[in-house]
């Protein structure tokens, strides 16, 4: 069963085409090493919730939306061993001068194992 890796991510909307390029640059690496799919979401419909949301779990500020993404390995083992790949891979650091279009430090991830896979 398939592996996943997810991700909520505030990024100022003015960065809103920054993020896809850097994310079209990312996604055939992650797939190089290993990944079967990459998905990335632009939040368009994020409501406020009444104890919690994307909005507050990631601290976004009034002038970012929230991204919602994923990343699908054929398991642990093959997604272990390509992470490392892929923070080793010297196409992943960000040109010089030039910073990611996201605040990290207020970026929430996680592995997950797939319980249930249902397809139509």
């Amino acid at each position: 069963m398939s592996y996943m890796d997810g991700f909520v991510i505030p990024v100022p909307r003015d960065k809103k085409q920054a993020y896809i390029d850097m994310a079209a640059i990312a996604a055939p690496i992650f797939i190089e090493h290993g990944a079967i799919r990459v998905v990335e979401c632009w939040g368009d419909d994020v409501k406020e919730g009444k104890t919690n949301d994307f909005r507050t779990c990631v601290i976004a500020e009034e002038a970012e939306e929230i991204v919602f993404s994923w990343i699908e390995w054929p398991d642990k083992a093959t997604r272990d061993a390509g992470n490392e790949k892929v923070m080793a891979d010297e196409r992943m650091k960000p040109p010089a001068g030039q910073d990611m279009p996201f605040s990290g430090a207020r970026m929430i991830y996680g592995g997950f194992s797939v319980l249930l896979d249902q397809k139509g």
